[in-house]
C-alpha cells in the first residue's frame, strides 16, 4: 500500500467510512495510528488524523492553495481555474517561486475523478460538498477518493450564501490556522497573523472618519446594463478586503437583496442611480488589464444616459472587484490595491507593506 499521511476522518456524507483497506484476500486490514500521528478537526469533515505533514497536496480553490504557499509547504498539484488564482503576486516576494506549468487545471467541463488518481495527493484541501453540489459527484466518488488516494480537508469560505452549507464557516485566518496545523507550521501561521494584524491596524488608523458607500456588482450581460448585486457584510473571504477597509455597503437597508445564484436577481442602472453609491466595484474582471476594463466596462457607463449620472462614474470611482478567492498572501496584495484606489488621497505610497518581511516569514526567516 502506497505511503499515506491519512489515517482516519469523520463522516462527511451519508456514506460511512471504511475502517481500513482491503488486502489481497478481500479481508479488511485495520489502519493503526503511529505514535507521531496527530489529528486536526475541521467542519464538515470532523477529525482527520495524519501520520506526518503532507508532501503532495491539491487545493480546488486559490484560498487554500495560497495558504500552502504562505506556509512554504510547496504548491498545489492542481487548481480549479488558473486565471482565478492571483499567482502574479508571488513574483513580488523575493525567494518565493511558483511554477504554473506544474499545476493541473481541475475544471474541464466539470471535475473528473480520474484527475485525482493522476495527481495522487496526500490530502485534498477542499470540502466534499463542493464536488457533490457543483460537479455531480456522489457519495461513492467521495468515499473512493478518500479510501484510495487521500482525505478531504477544507471548508468553502468564499461566501456564506449556499443553502447546502448548513454547518460552521471559518474566517480566512481561522481556516489558515487549520491548514497550518495540518502541515505542522503553527509558528509560521502566528507570524503571518501578527503581520496581518499590524498591517490592518496601520491602514485603519489612516482611514477617514466617514468611508465611502460602495456597491459590489457582477455584470449580467456582455456590455453590461444589468448586474448581480452582492452584500459586503454577509461574511466570506471573497469580500474581506472591502470590509477591512470599512467601506459602507450601498445596498444595506435597501430592498435590492443579495445575489446567491438566483439569476433573476439583477439591478439596472436606474436602480443603481436611485442608490447612487460613491464607489462601484465590478467583479469578474480578473482576466482584463486596466485598459480593457476601461474599454469594456467604464466607457459604456460613461456613454449611457443613465449610468453617466452615477456619482461613481462621474468621479472615476469604478474599480475592478478583485479575485473571488484569496488566502493570506493574496489578501495582503488585494487590500493594498483596494486601499490605494479607493483612498488614493491617503495611500499614495508605491507599497503599503514590506514584501521582504512577508517573504522572510514564508521562507522561515521571519
Amino acid at each position: 500500500m502506497r505511503r499515506r499521511t491519512y489515517i482516519t476522518s469523520g463522516i462527511v456524507s451519508a456514506t460511512g467510512l471504511l475502517a481500513g483497506c482491503s488486502n489481497g484476500s478481500g479481508e479488511s486490514e485495520s489502519v493503526t495510528e503511529s505514535s507521531s500521528s496527530y489529528t486536526v478537526s475541521m467542519e464538515p469533515m470532523g477529525p482527520v488524523t495524519f501520520e506526518g505533514p503532507p508532501e503532495d497536496w491539491v487545493a480546488l480553490l486559490p484560498s487554500y492553495a495560497d495558504m500552502g504557499m504562505a506556509l512554504d509547504a510547496g504548491q498545489t498539484l492542481g487548481i480549479q481555474l488558473p486565471y482565478r488564482y492571483a499567482t502574479e503576486y508571488y513574483e513580488e516576494l523575493p525567494g518565493v517561486e511558483y511554477d504554473p506549468d506544474a499545476v493541473t487545471t481541475l475544471y474541464q467541463d466539470g471535475v473528473d475523478k480520474e484527475l485525482f488518481y493522476e495527481m495522487d495527493a496526500d490530502v485534498h484541501f477542499m470540502e466534499p460538498n463542493q464536488l457533490l453540489n457543483w460537479y455531480d459527484w456522489n457519495d461513492r466518488d467521495i468515499q473512493e477518493v478518500k479510501e484510495n488516494i487521500g482525505p478531504f480537508f477544507g471548508n468553502f469560505i468564499r461566501r456564506r450564501s449556499d443553502d447546502w452549507h448548513d454547518y460552521p464557516y471559518y474566517s480566512l485566518y481561522e481556516a489558515f490556522e487549520k491548514i497550518a496545523q495540518v502541515f505542522g507550521r503553527e509558528q509560521r501561521y502566528q507570524q503571518f497573523a501578527s503581520f496581518h494584524e499590524e498591517f490592518l491596524t496601520d491602514l485603519r488608523e489612516q482611514l477617514p472618519e466617514t468611508t465611502p458607500e460602495a456597491a459590489l456588482i457582477y455584470p449580467a450581460d456582455e456590455t453590461p446594463k444589468t448586474f448581480y448585486p452582492y452584500q459586503l457584510y454577509d461574511g466570506g473571504v471573497g469580500k474581506k478586503h472591502w470590509r477591512d477597509l470599512r467601506l459602507r455597503d450601498a445596498f444595506e437597508g435597501t430592498d435590492v437583496g443579495h445575489y446567491s445564484g438566483n439569476t433573476s436577481l439583477k439591478v439596472d442602472f436606474e436602480t443603481l442611480l436611485d442608490i447612487d453609491p460613491d464607489v462601484l466595484l465590478v467583479r469578474g474582471q480578473v482576466e482584463k488589464d486596466q485598459s480593457t476594463f476601461e474599454e469594456s466596462i467604464v466607457e459604456p457607463m460613461r456613454n449611457n444616459p443613465v449610468a453617466s449620472e452615477l456619482t461613481a462614474v462621474q468621479n472615476d470611482a469604478v474599480y475592478r472587484g478583485g479575485y473571488l478567492d484569496q488566502g493570506p498572501i493574496i489578501n495582503l496584495f488585494q487590500t493594498e490595491v483596494a486601499a490605494q484606489r479607493i483612498y488614493s488621497d491617503v495611500f499614495s505610497d508605491e507599497t503599503l507593506f514590506d514584501r521582504q518581511r512577508v517573504a522572510d516569514i514564508i521562507n522561515g526567516d521571519g
